[in-house]
């Protein structure tokens, strides 16, 4: 299981509109851990 993702720290963000953005990655980071955590518990309910 991997690390849930850490969310940028005050400042990392320049408000800029950069593309991408620190958000952005963070928050791409943190669907793909939330799908893993999905993933691992339906596995984890069907090897019982």
């Amino acid at each position: 299981m991997s690390d849930k993702p850490t969310p940028p720290a005050d400042g990392e963000c320049c408000e800029n509109g950069c593309e991408p953005c620190v958000w952005d990655t963070y928050y791409e980071e943190l669907r793909l851990w939330q799908e893993e955590q999905s993933r691992q518990q339906k596995e984890s309910e069907n090897a019982e």
